[in-house]
């Protein structure tokens, strides 16, 4: 999962809810009786269905133009907040990077090519943090993600070294990704989350995603294995495939991926109908900068380089480094340079983490950060940093934890009053526009393109949506059918029912946000 993007099949049903909820309205009206004259009131009667009730509710509304409170309910009680997570980090890097920031990715040595081509010592892949080093399309496009070409930016960087004159290397291909300290996984991931593309790990040299997508389509026969295509196609993962196609429509064992190891073992095994149309995983890889190192190899030998030595990665660690919270980069030494590509400014990357919900984009971009201001690219300086912002944006100590950018972790905690405090001085600043436009947009694209596409709310809600097992969360900006312009926060945590009905409640609370009446100045509290 690299966002919360949801396939055909996903919306067709999302439509079919919600067909059958409009449906139950009309056939049983006293569900749905007359339209409360109140925001209150029409919350109140989405709150009162069964599921809702047995769910923990936290919303927050406010007028950014005036401050006054439209409704809260539950807004300084601690919620998990799932990928709204994302909003701190995109909010935190538009303030300390700027929108123009860019990054850059290089192919050093510290030898010399010599005039037959030969560079006698190591090819070093230099990660520099860019988290779109991919066949990503940018600018966002909602229609298309990636190019045809997935190793594209390696592509590159080995053209420019063969056309520097490269033809042999007698050293090792090197990922270097020490920009960053080895820290692969948030504080509180699960496990499980470690797997899959969802939850790649986190590194200074990050190549399309860290991922490898596995296309499983039947065998040619019944017994036979499934047929396996892995994309990008390059010698990285140890490949066991014990899998069965049967001639029957439905199958005893569903197919299944594992990864025995914590390396570079990948197991298939299961069954497959010989009826079906296949399917897509996207399993992580677990050293990304090896990963990158092993696809550029690929490309030079391609290109018609030789080379000779081994294909190794390099790391940062924790213990190298005399602190975690603050340092001075270490020097660069001096080096040939033989390729080097430069990133589109980061303001464009904000709308791939918001719009589609990166996870590992946000978790580099929080480092990215802690690189820049603070020296070193650990965890423990970002955090420090990002709680540096929150409280300059006015949110106080006892209204958030943080864990991680991009909200797997289940211990991260902030509270809707917090978090449209956030969105509010977001509002305020002169990046709003910026800030705006990397959210979703109700009806029309990223996680909200299915939600909201029919009815009023479209286009009028910009937003980051956020999903775990239990917890569904949607904060952003909204605009009223009177023209006003509202930040808003909804959480909904410990709820046992399926997402998809969990949605539809939320969504109705938003839609009843955009239609709600002006709050009179006497009767609104005004936001501290």
């Amino acid at each position: 999962m690299r966002a919360e993007r949801r396939p055909g099949w996903a919306r067709s049903i999302a439509t079919f809810v919600g067909t059958v909820w409009l449906t139950a309205t009309l056939l049983f009206p006293q569900a749905a009786d007359v339209a409360p004259a109140t925001l209150a009131g029409a919350i109140e009667e989405i709150l009162a269905t069964p599921a809702a009730r047995r769910c923990f509710w936290g919303i927050h509304v406010v007028e950014v133009g005036s401050g006054r409170v439209v409704y809260e309910l539950n807004s300084e009680k601690l919620f998990v907040p799932a990928s709204n997570q994302k909003l701190l980090p995109t909010a935190l890097a538009l303030s300390r990077l700027g929108p123009e920031h860019r990054y850059e990715t290089s192919l050093t040595s510290k030898g010399t090519l010599d005039a037959a081509g030969v560079l006698n010592d190591d090819l070093v892949l230099l990660g520099g943090g860019d988290p779109n080093l991919s066949a990503r399309i940018l600018p966002y496009n909602p229609d298309r993600a990636f190019g045809r070409d997935l190793l594209l930016p390696l592509a590159e960087l080995a053209e420019q070294a063969v056309q520097s004159g490269l033809k042999r290397v007698t050293g090792s291909i090197i990922g270097d990704d020490t920009r960053y300290v080895w820290q692969p996984h948030g504080d509180g991931w699960s496990i499980d989350d470690a797997k899959w593309g969802y939850g790649a790990p986190i590194s200074a040299l990050s190549f399309n995603d860290n991922v490898v997508t596995m296309r499983i389509v039947p065998g040619v026969a019944a017994g036979q294995p499934a047929r396996v295509k892995f994309e990008p196609d390059i010698p990285y993962f140890e490949f066991s495939n014990l899998s069965k196609t049967m001639p029957t429509r439905n199958v005893a064992q569903r197919l299944e991926v594992d990864k025995p190891g914590a390396g570079r073992e990948l197991m298939l095994w299961g069954q497959i109908s010989s009826r079906s149309r296949g399917r897509s995983v996207e399993v992580a890889v677990d050293d990304p900068a090896l990963f990158a190192a092993t696809a550029l190899r690929d490309r030079l030998e391609a290109l018609g380089v030789e080379v000779t030595g081994e294909t190794r990665a390099r790391h940062r660690w924790r213990h190298e480094l005399p602190s975690l919270k603050s340092g001075t980069p270490p020097p660069v030494e001096a080096t040939t340079r033989l390729a080097m590509i430069q990133s589109l400014p980061v303001a464009e990357n904000l709308r791939v983490i918001n719009k589609v919900s990166q996870n590992l984009h946000a978790e580099m971009l929080l480092l990215e950060v802690a690189y820049q201001k603070r020296g070193v690219g650990s965890f423990d300086a970002a955090l420090d940093e990002m709680e540096d912002f929150l409280a300059q944006a006015g949110l106080k100590k006892w209204q958030f934890r943080l864990r991680d950018a991009s909200g797997l972790s289940r211990q991260n905690l902030i509270s809707p009053a917090g978090m449209v405090r956030l969105l509010t001085h977001m509002w305020e600043s002169e990046r709003r526009d910026l800030y705006k436009a990397s959210l979703a947009v109700a009806g029309e694209d990223g996680t909200l393109d299915w939600r909201f596409s029919r009815g009023p709310a479209r286009g009028r809600i910009w937003a980051k949506t956020g999903t775990l097992t239990g917890v569904s969360a949607l904060s952003g900006y909204a605009a009223t059918l009177d023209g006003r312009d509202l930040a808003f926060s909804i959480f909904v945590n410990n709820s046992a029912a399926p997402n998809s009905y969990v949605r539809r409640l939320v969504d109705g609370v938003a839609e009843a946000i955009i239609a709600a009446p002006p709050v009179p100045a006497a009767q609104a509290p005004i936001q501290p």
